[in-house]
């Protein structure tokens, strides 16, 4: 796991990145690299990233990475774009994928299909899955790869199944039975709702995979139109 992940960065910090500049030579030999990294996501993902640029510099004398951890994800975005404004920009940045379309606009990002040359090059942009790189492309071009992409799992209070007279070895399998369990785990006083999505301060991916699971995609391929009044959204 480490291995692979150790060649996906080395292949990302070579060759492009989500906000690219000019690159620092420290020296004669020595080139500079830095990285804004959301630490929002915290605990030991931090260490792997560490352990991830420290493998990179051993394997690359002549590269120097500078990983700066950024806050969240938003702190992330407006540093960057902040640093490629001072004329000191990134050359490579985890983000959003929604940001994409802001960072296009603003002149801040290169695709990498016009950074990669070789054929194995080519060939490792093909090597994700799918459904990870759908959001990375737009203008029928690359402009971010899968990065510590998460996943929206849903769990369930066995107590309360059984209380509510439902059987807690079946969670709801359809939409039909997640709101008729709703309905019989929802107390009328108000002290017990029968399902609860939280924000997590970003409602739109909440609610872009109850959409996704429904068929239907909150807005196109080009991010200039949207999908709120679909029969599927509603």
């Amino acid at each position: 796991m480490l291995k692979n992940l150790s060649k996906t960065f080395k292949r990302t910090a070579l060759a492009t990145a989500m906000v690219l500049g000019p690159v620092t030579m420290a020296s004669a030999q020595q080139v500079e690299l830095t990285m804004y990294y959301p630490v929002a996501v915290g605990g030991a993902i931090t260490k792997i990233v560490d352990g991830l640029v420290a493998d990179f510099s051993k394997e690359n004398q002549g590269i120097k990475v500078n990983a700066i951890y950024a806050g969240n994800y938003n702190d992330a975005r407006i540093k960057a774009l902040a640093a490629l404004k001072s004329g000191k920009p990134a050359q490579l940045s985890v983000m959003f994928s929604i940001d994409i379309y802001e960072l296009i606009e603003q002149g801040a990002i290169v695709a990498f299909d016009d950074i990669v040359e070789t054929a194995d090059e080519k060939a490792w942009l093909t090597k994700f899955y799918p459904a990870l790189m759908e959001n990375g492309i737009t203008q029928n071009k690359t402009w971010g790869i899968p990065f510590q992409r998460s996943t929206i799992v849903m769990y369930y209070n066995k107590d309360a199944f059984r209380a509510a007279g439902l059987d807690a070895e079946k969670p709801p399998a359809t939409w039909d039975e997640l709101v008729a369990a709703g309905k019989k785990l929802t107390k009328a006083d108000g002290s017990q709702w029968g399902m609860m999505i939280p924000s997590t301060g970003y409602p739109y991916w909440m609610f872009g995979a109850l959409t996704k699971q429904n068929g239907q995609t909150l807005m196109n391929g080009s991010g200039n139109e949207t999908f709120f009044g679909k029969p599927a959204t509603i």
